[in-house]
């Protein structure tokens, strides 16, 4: 909604006039403006925690506020809930404005439809005596109203606002929204049930605290990760740079490691540290010296001895970096052979780790099947065959195996390393370390 069209500005216009006429008050209803005015605190609040900068905290876990509102207050007042907390919200995009009246006036609307759907099921009867089975339909139903009315309306926003096709607006909006809501309404009933208990809404504000300290650690992971891949990216960053002969090459062999991994069976936290090692397998370039990875013509023994430490560098510089866990190991040695004619070590068969040799195959492959100046790609079925020609001497044939299988059920899209007019990035056939050419 950066320039925002006029069209998407006149479905603004309607939400916000729809939303008005829902707040209108119903004469003859109490309210319980004390009740109204803590919980529009609480979720102001809960708004300016997840928008004040923790950028990694998840933007809905406040919404159990708004549905326990919805299941305690009469529709008109219960939709007043989430205004103070959207309109004082901090945007960083503009028009700060528009967007503020827009998520005031949607959440307005879906937590006013919930409600209606939760009074008419006899809702608020069943959180006043709770009975957890007769309580638990009119909360799913309110919880399925809440989202759809959401999702109706962002679709709406998306097409007209973002531009996003039609046929494409609401598609996956519903399913991706209801899983997080169907949790966040048990939540919000148990605010709601506490708060009409004896012990009152102060132990109903209990129930949240939970959600903030799931909140505080999501966002630590998340920051964690982020340094992580921020690590990763500059050292793979600082390699391309260095060797524009393997550009692109990294992200490749960390992508083949990955699909290994997989096809192996190995946990999600092991398949993630297989990729990264695939990705920094090269790392030891920077100690290498440029002139030695950019000459043009065969290398000597001498030269060809100090490219070879190259394992070793890379294993001395991401040493002290303790989430690549066994990644450190499959950098040392992704250049073993099982017939022990590999280096740095000469380490045979199962001496070699089995990441070092999931990332051996991976190199190999990538190295085979992309473009570099001196000569075109493979084919991937010749690279297959010469993996597997090779298998049992040079590689493992359980990850020869792996791959095989992998690449027939998802296909490979090599692409260019080097440019052919970058004469300078490039290496020579002639100094191509491996039979079946393990990258670099």
């Amino acid at each position: 909604m950066g320039s925002v069209p006029a069209w998407a500005r006149l479905y603004v216009a309607c939400v916000v006039a729809g939303a008005l006429v829902c707040l209108a008050p119903v004469p003859g209803v109490h309210v319980p403006w004390w009740a109204v005015g803590l919980l529009a605190a609480l979720y102001a609040g809960c708004e300016h925690l997840t928008s004040g900068g923790s950028g990694g905290c998840p933007p809905r876990w406040h919404t159990p506020v708004l549905l326990a509102g919805a299941f305690l207050l009469p529709p008109a007042v219960a939709a007043l809930v989430a205004v103070p907390g959207a309109l004082l919200a901090r945007v960083e995009q503009r028009p700060r404005g528009l967007r503020r009246v827009w998520r005031a006036a949607r959440l307005g609307l879906a937590v006013w439809a919930a409600s209606r759907v939760h009074g008419a099921l006899a809702g608020r009867d069943a959180v006043a005596q709770p009975h957890f089975p007769d309580a638990l339909v009119p909360v799913g139903a309110a919880v399925l109203v809440f989202c759809a009315v959401l999702t109706a309306l962002d679709g709406g926003i998306l097409a007209l606002a973002e531009r996003v096709p039609v046929r494409n607006a609401w598609r996956g909006l519903f399913p991706r929204s209801l899983a997080p809501a169907a949790v966040h309404g048990l939540a919000g009933l148990m605010m709601a049930v506490l708060w009409r208990s004896h012990y009152g809404p102060v132990a109903a504000l209990l129930v949240l605290l939970p959600m903030y300290v799931s909140c505080w650690v999501f966002e630590q992971y998340h920051r964690e990760r982020a340094a992580h891949q921020a690590t990763i990216r500059a050292l793979v960053q600082a390699v391309d740079i260095k060797d524009g002969y393997t550009r692109g090459h990294s992200e490749r062999v960390g992508r083949a490691s990955r699909m290994i991994a997989c096809e192996l069976g190995m946990d999600d936290a092991r398949i993630e540290v297989l990729r990264f090692a695939g990705i920094l397998h090269d790392v030891g370039k920077l100690g290498v010296p440029t002139r030695l990875l950019r000459k043009n013509g065969p290398l000597t023994p001498e030269e060809r001895r100090v490219i070879e430490l190259h394992p070793e560098y890379g294993h001395e510089m991401v040493r002290g970096i303790g989430f690549l866990g066994e990644a450190r190991l499959a950098i040392l040695h992704h250049h073993e052979r099982l017939d022990g004619g590999g280096y740095p070590y000469g380490l045979t068969g199962d001496q070699i780790p089995e990441c070092a040799r999931v990332v051996a195959v991976a190199d190999a492959f990538d190295a085979m099947t992309s473009t570099r100046c001196y000569r075109r790609a493979r084919p991937v079925a010749d690279a297959l065959e010469e993996l597997e020609r090779c298998a049992g001497t040079q590689f493992d044939p359980e990850m020869v195996e792996a791959l095989a299988r992998a690449l027939g059920r998802h296909g490979w899209h090599p692409a260019v390393t080097a440019d052919g007019d970058d004469q300078r990035g490039n290496v020579p056939p002639q100094s191509a370390p491996l039979r079946a050419e393990a990258g670099s």
